[in-house]
């Protein structure tokens, strides 16, 4: 072999350094094909009404405020009515993907709580994802409209509401007890197939141990305004049940505290607490009042009163009246259903309660106890059943209608009222009005003669007022008042007069004094005038 074909040979066995760079790339390459393909997570499809803030590439899903995952592209699903969002998630994502798991955009929104999402605002929008406990892995979502009220694994108690009396509540609406505000409502749903709205409530810890089996829940929407036959009522929740509407619950002061519940347990939503509190009554007596007055004014709901003590309630007015026994067109009877509730004196009362209840009623109805319709608003003419003892009411006799038993009743005010009006024109009409109509005629003519000749002197009257005399006595009066006065200026003490009736009256006056010995004398010795005065003897001591 030569030397030529011999180095030719050695060359194409040696390796060139040239190819070192290709290669490394080569494995470079490949290594982060597998490290990316590796450490990639799961891939998932989100479906949403609209794919508003939401874009490809650029939108995340974070958990906490920390990024599990992105958005890779947004599509129209096939009937075009969802938007399919599919993104990428993170490795080790997949204990975060199960069943319970929910998700929803975060964007500004502005409710009752406030304004949030702000920080979204230069950011952008980014999909939350809050984790459930489901153990089903799940890669299919439907994402929430609105932001879940309470986190999957808050402490507290979930509990189901019905509600067929037409209260509404939005999710996120408070749930109040004495005023503070201890959950909100989860969520809403009515069922078309039950007729009935179902909420779910939830209630933060450690208030979800004020619910108890004897719990009883009111919807508190805004102000209520309630006038009737007790009067004008007015309640009025916080400010944000004022707002928004929402839900109070309490346990009524006649029942016991109960026993706690557990999750999901299902409570009747009623529409106030009035009907709250009526609604723990289970144990009652139905009565039916049959009318002979008026309904008008007599509503379901109205009290039935025992002197001021409420004992029951109006359940119907009127109550199947096709079923009304008609005995003649002027006694047409219009029945009325009341129910006794004894709880209301005695709070728990089981059937033997019951029975010496109907057995008590009994025996007051045999002693003159009668139901009666009586105005308890005059402004708005609303009428409550009265029960109460009258003096010689009809006779007692057990009666029943439609198989439930007749409470006795008698006319109510109205009636009495209109019967004592036609007994007052009854004797009206019996009274002989013909004398005194006679000597009213009399009367009204002495009368008239009497207003004749008092007319007559008054027009004498007026002449004599009227004469020239009479007009000048004035001046005359006003004459001699002058004239008066001047004589009366005449005697004032600096006057000559004055002082000349002074000098006369001292003059007088010691003329009297100079005549009176003269005077003295003539009393004792009226003869003096005519005879001397006699001598007298002095007088000769004499012994007896």
């Amino acid at each position: 072999m030569s030397d030529d074909s011999r180095a030719r040979r050695e060359s194409r066995r040696r390796l060139s350094p040239i190819w070192i760079v290709p290669i490394v790339a080569l494995l470079i390459g490949a290594w982060m094909v597998w490290h990316n393909y590796a450490s990639r997570g799961p891939l998932i499809t989100i479906e949403m009404e609209t794919a508003e803030g939401i874009e490809a590439g650029k939108t995340l899903i974070k958990t906490r405020n920390v990024e599990v995952g992105k958005v890779e592209s947004v599509r129209l699903s096939d009937n075009l009515d969802k938007t399919i969002v599919t993104a990428r998630m993170s490795k080790d994502s997949e204990r975060m993907l199960n069943a319970d798991s929910r998700l929803w955009v975060v964007k500004p929104r502005i409710g009752r709580e406030g304004i949030s999402g702000l920080n979204t605002v230069l950011s952008g929008a980014y999909i939350q994802l809050q984790p459930g406990d489901s153990r089903d892995e799940e890669d299919h979502f439907v994402a929430l409209e609105q932001p879940p009220v309470t986190t999957q694994d808050a402490k507290g108690l979930r509990i189901d509401l019905t509600s067929n009396d037409g209260s509404v509540l939005s999710d996120g609406d408070p749930v109040t007890y004495e005023g503070f505000v201890v959950g909100r409502v989860e969520s809403s749903e009515f069922r078309p197939s039950e007729k009935e709205m179902h909420y779910t409530l939830y209630i933060d810890s450690p208030y979800h141990e004020l619910v108890t089996s004897t719990t009883r829940f009111w919807s508190t929407s805004g102000v209520s305004l309630r006038l009737d036959s007790q009067g004008l009522q007015v309640d009025v929740g916080s400010l944000e049940s004022v707002l928004s509407g929402g839900v109070a619950f309490g346990i009524p002061e006649d029942l016991p505290r109960g026993r706690p519940v557990v999750e999901n347990t299902s409570f009747t939503l009623y529409s106030d607490q009035e009907e709250a509190r009526e609604g723990s009554f289970h144990q009652a007596i139905d009565y039916v009042i049959m009318v002979d007055d008026t309904v008008r004014g007599l509503s379901r709901g109205a009290p039935v009163e025992f002197r001021g003590v409420r004992l029951g309630t109006v359940v119907s007015v009127p109550y199947r009246l096709t079923h009304q026994r008609v005995r003649t067109l002027s006694s047409f009877e219009i029945p009325v259903l009341i129910r006794i509730e004894p709880e209301r004196l005695e709070g728990q009362v089981d059937d033997e309660g019951v029975a010496q209840w109907k057995k008590r009623l009994e025996r007051l109805f045999k002693r003159g106890m009668r139901a009666t319709l009586k105005s308890g608003n005059l402004l708005t003419g609303a009428l409550f059943v009265d029960l109460d003892f009258y003096d010689n009411p009809p006779p007692y006799k057990a009666d029943t209608f439609d198989d439930i038993e007749v409470m006795p009743s008698v006319s109510g005010g109205l009636a009495q009222m209109e019967a004592k009006l036609n007994a007052l024109l009854d004797k009206l009409n019996a009274l002989d009005v013909e004398p005194v109509l006679s000597n009213l005629n009399k009367t009204l003519s002495a009368s008239e003669s009497l207003v004749k000749r008092l007319d007559k002197t008054a027009g004498h009257v007026d002449s004599l007022l009227g004469s020239e005399a009479v007009q000048k006595l004035p001046g005359d009066i006003s004459t001699s008042i002058d004239n008066l006065n001047r004589t009366l200026d005449g005697l004032t003490p600096d006057s000559s007069a004055y002082r000349k009736l002074e000098g006369d009256l001292e003059r007088l006056d010691r003329v009297l004094k100079k005549a009176e010995p003269l005077l003295d004398t003539l009393e004792k010795n009226p003869s003096s005038l005519i005879f001397d005065k006699p001598t007298t003897r002095d007088p000769i001591p004499r012994a007896q």
